[in-house]
């Protein structure tokens, strides 16, 4: 019999004639428009297609999700555009082909950009139909299952893109026994002595556990039909990278891993689920501390049962996991499961429904990336299987990423939350921002509007969308302040010509945008304000077209009020305070940087005015700014409390001290403080002068 006719017999059980028939002519038309292709390993190519809708038929797919494996290389390895496939097939299946197709058209700097890519494209086509990416999943199966074929570095490089992107999509989508074969097969290509060795390993310990395990199966069927429940107890085999990265992560040997003995108990529905725990529970002794109720807080992926860990005969620990059939389902099929009823319950609707919210958020990263490899980037840290539950105080519960922070947690609120968040309660405490959360915290977000998120903040948070909107924000921030100092830099040019950029005609600034390659005025401004273009020869070109023509004249010095924020920077070679004298020094790319004005390191370009250009202090400029001091004193005992107790009398805050001793009797203190102006660091030097032992106190500078 005909492979296809095989495939036919097998979804004619579910699917109606006239959708099996379309289905045949899916394979029919691939066979025709793949003919004379063969596959790496030497087949006709129509049967890596057909494959894969065998694959999709054992889910129980519909016939549109068939027909799109049947096509799926179409568009991609033989030329026939969309809009055919479109006219053949109908628009649904036609953008499923679409959404798995590789960009064969484009051209890209490297490998890794084209896969991330490649990802970006297919993701925006799962938040239009979810069935993209089982049809993608299932084509990499069989990829997977074939890579025999292929040179060790191809192997290599597909099998890791499968196990940091493929098996994790997998395992985010419910669809576990896709997620251990992906996991399997991939580890089998990257280190196959490794999988080799640990493959035979099991094996001879699956021989010598085979009386034992019997033995405790055969104890938990007795202690079942004694208590009246129903149920399929059967022991529970750890594939084999799981056995791996266990034994690679946690350090442990082979044997420490094998000594766990899991079993898997299969009943009616979720209430027996609680009574066979309790059953199980006075048999063996529970571990404390290894119970988790995944049937009251499933798992982001939709996954529920119970778990729990038990001091089995003779002291062994055996991991047993309890769920109903359909949780059994789910747990193997996941969102496929979705297809694989036609009556919809619960359980089916909420893991369909949380597959999508997953792919809207994938759309949400894709929107405010700079990048593919920045978005495929924050798609593998949202992957991470590993989950803490926290509540809000309302009492939603919201799974995040282990490590997460309560910044993560408002922006999986909402992203103005994020956005606007300033400091958090974490059970009703007050706690640091950088603070990982644990399952079960109560987390409180307080907010500000005049709150905006820090850079700093990208050092701890752990969500892909977390990192996403602070990035967008800070960029939208500096762009925002670059335009303001920009414009304020032109201004300050412009004004010593004697004339303002309102009095300029809209033709001269629009012909100077066109010789810049800039689209408008925001634009030209952020450049000046982030140092790539300098104002004094922007306002020489808008003047005038002969350069010998312009008058350099004196400027007055551009007043910092510091507000200007991401786009102004204090230099900390000599780190400038109100009061001091102090020039600008205009740094590609990064904005200005405020220095002293007797600094040495500006002293190369103090008269060029493309580079340096003269500052002063706003009157009411507030704040706190760094001072470094170095103190030379007799050492004596607790010299650290008497120094820091001095300078908070003074007003002034410590941020980093270290002591360097000089011989036996003199010691050298290095002091970095925080302090209001040159006023406040007189006073505060002052009062470190009238300490007993105090012999010189001098302020650094480059």
């Amino acid at each position: 019999m005909p492979a296809v006719e095989r495939l036919a017999g097998e979804i004619a059980d579910y699917l109606e004639p006239a959708q099996v028939n379309l289905v045949r002519r899916a394979y029919y038309y691939a066979e025709q428009a793949h003919d004379g292709q063969l596959r790496s390993s030497g087949e006709h190519y129509v049967t890596h297609p057909l494959a894969v809708a065998t694959i999709l038929a054992d889910m129980h797919m519909d016939h549109q999700s068939l027909m799109a494996a049947m096509l799926h290389d179409v568009i991609e390895d033989t030329g026939i555009p969309k809009e055919a496939l479109v006219g053949q097939f109908g628009e649904s299946v036609a953008n499923l082909v679409d959404g798995v197709s590789k960009l064969t058209q484009m051209k890209f700097g490297t490998k890794a950009e084209a896969q991330a890519e490649n990802f970006q494209k297919m993701a925006m086509a799962m938040a239009r139909d979810i069935r993209v990416i089982l049809v993608k999943l299932a084509d990499r199966l069989h990829n997977m299952r074939t890579l025999g074929a292929l040179n060790a570095e191809k192997r290599r490089r597909i099998a890791k893109e499968t196990l940091e992107i493929y098996a994790p999509i997998a395992n985010r989508l419910g669809m576990n026994s896709i997620y251990a074969e992906f996991e399997d097969l991939g580890f089998k290509a990257m280190h196959p002595m490794r999988a080799e060795r640990i493959a035979s390993a099991v094996k001879a310990a699956r021989g010598n556990r085979k009386e034992i395990v019997n033995k405790i199966e055969e104890s938990i069927v007795n202690c079942l039909t004694r208590e009246g429940m129903l149920g399929e107890v059967s022991g529970r085999e750890k594939h084999l990278y799981s056995i791996y990265r266990k034994m690679r992560d946690k350090r442990k040997s082979f044997n420490e891993i094998m000594d766990v003995y899991a079993f898997r108990i299969v009943v009616d529905k979720a209430d027996t689920c609680y009574r066979v725990l309790g059953a199980v529970h006075s048999l063996y002794k529970p571990i404390p501390g290894r119970f988790k109720d995944y049937i009251a807080i499933p798992k982001a992926n939709g996954y529920q049962s119970l778990h729990t860990t038990l001091f089995g005969m003779h002291g062994v620990p055996i991991e047993i996991q309890i769920r109903t059939r359909e949780m059994e389902e789910l747990a193997n099929k996941g969102i496929a499961a979705h297809w694989l009823y036609k009556s919809d319950g619960e359980e089916k609707r909420n893991n369909h429904a949380r597959a999508r919210q997953w792919v809207q958020g994938l759309l949400e990263l894709q929107k405010n990336a700079g990048n593919s490899l920045e978005f495929i980037e924050n798609v593998k840290i949202d992957l991470f299987p590993d989950e803490v539950y926290v509540f809000s105080p309302k009492g939603r519960i919201l799974e995040l990423p282990k490590g997460a922070t309560p910044v993560d947690f408002a922006y999986a609120i909402h992203t103005d939350v994020g956005s606007s968040c300033m400091a958090c309660r974490v059970n009703r405490r007050m706690a640091p921002l950088s603070q990982p959360l644990e399952s079960g915290a109560t987390v409180e977000i307080i907010t500000s509007p005049t709150a905006r998120p820090s850079p700093s903040w990208l050092n701890f948070v752990v969500t892909g969308k977390a990192r996403t909107h602070i990035r967008h924000a800070l960029k939208q921030q500096q762009r925002e302040e670059s335009v303001t100092l920009g414009a304020r830099l032109l201004e300050k040019a412009l004004d010593a010509q004697g004339t303002k950029l309102a009095d300029i005609e809209q033709s001269r600034i629009q012909a100077l945008l066109d010789e810049y390659q800039q689209e408008e005025l925001d634009d030209l401004l952020e450049s000046i304000g982030l140092g790539s273009r300098t104002a004094h020869l922007v306002a020489r070109r808008l003047l005038t077209e002969n350069t010998a023509d312009f008058c350099s004249t004196a400027e007055a010095p551009l007043v910092i009020h510091g507000t200007e924020g991401m786009v102004l920077n204090y230099a900390r070679c000599c780190t400038p305070i109100p009061g001091d004298p102090i020039v600008g020094h205009l740094s590609a790319g990064k904005g200005m940087v405020v220095h002293r004005d007797n600094c040495k390191n500006v002293a190369d370009i103090r008269n060029q005015p493309d580079k340096c250009i003269p500052l002063s202090w706003a009157k009411d400029i507030a704040g706190e700014f760094s001072v470094d001091l170095r103190i030379e004193l007799v050492h004596q005992r607790g010299l650290i409390a008497l120094l820091a107790a001095t300078i908070s009398e003074a007003n002034a805050n410590i941020e980093k001290i270290s002591v360097d001793e000089r011989d036996g009797r003199m010691s050298i203190v290095q002091l970095s403080i925080s302090l209001g102006d040159r006023v406040h660091l007189a006073r505060v030097m002052r009062k470190l002068r009238s300490l007993a032992g105090v012999t010189r106190i001098i302020r650094n500078k480059a």
